[in-house]
């Protein structure tokens, strides 16, 4: 059992068992060993200060950690590992500065999507706008184009298609800001801090903030499953701003 720190390099990652296989030296001898990178082993490792912060990790990642007994007592693992740095992820990450286009192969775990970066192996979250169109599991392993975005973090980097495809609800909502037409929406949630309505069916929803002034009670009264006469204000890739016509 080892009492030192080693360095080592991390070459694949299961995402959905969340742990990770790192290549080190010991001894003049290439070995391999896995470590769990979960978020509770890294809140964990946070608590007792042996790492600063919380990092998700990518292939390609140069850590440090101790070789100890697994909690079976089964096999020898990683433990106490501490990102130090990625240097094919920061070159990812310069290149989008510069040209923010990669491609990579579609991946799915459970419900997330990620894509798999072809040159650095590295895998990034695919992050969809609530009103985009999910990946048909026929995309998934083929070539898929994408952007990085949240680069001024580099370990909480995500992926967005390179180019988005909304769904037709979106595009109509869309002509609606633009011409600022009052459009119907259908009461679903009541709250003390907001009514909660439908538009254009049940593909894009939006919050009608209650004033200062006013609470739930007090603001014209609405039932769930009302009509109401609504303005859409603002209308982005992952928010929408309303109020009443």
């Amino acid at each position: 059992m080892a009492t030192e720190s080693i360095m080592g390099k991390i070459t694949f990652i299961n995402h959905d068992k969340e742990y990770a296989t790192i290549e080190y030296m010991l001894n003049g001898k290439k070995k391999t060993i896995s470590g769990n990178i979960s978020e509770q082993e890294q809140l964990k490792l946070k608590a007792e200060k042996i790492i600063k912060r919380i990092h998700q990790f990518h292939v390609g990642d140069e850590v440090s950690f101790i070789i100890n007994l697994s909690a079976r007592g089964d096999k020898m693992v990683a433990d106490c590992m501490e990102f130090k740095f990625n240097n094919a992820l920061d070159n990812l990450i310069n290149k989008s500065a510069i040209e923010n286009r990669f491609v990579g192969y579609l991946k799915k775990v459970e419900d997330e999507y990620f894509v798999k970066e072809t040159g650095s192996y590295i895998f990034f979250q695919l992050k969809l706008s609530p009103w985009e169109r999910k990946p048909q599991d026929s995309n998934l392993n083929e070539p898929y184009f994408f952007k990085l975005e949240n680069t001024e973090r580099p370990d909480k980097a995500t992926a967005a298609p390179y180019k988005s495809i909304f769904i037709h609800e979106y595009t109509t909502a869309l002509k609606y800001v633009e011409s600022k037409t009052p459009i119907d929406a259908t009461v679903f949630k009541i709250t003390p801090h907001g009514i909660f309505v439908h538009i254009l069916g049940n593909k894009i929803q939006a919050k009608l903030p209650i004033t200062k002034n006013e609470t739930a009670e007090t603001s014209p009264e609405v039932k769930l499953g009302d009509t109401i006469k609504i303005i859409i204000t603002y209308l982005g890739s992952t928010k929408i701003i309303i109020e009443r016509a």
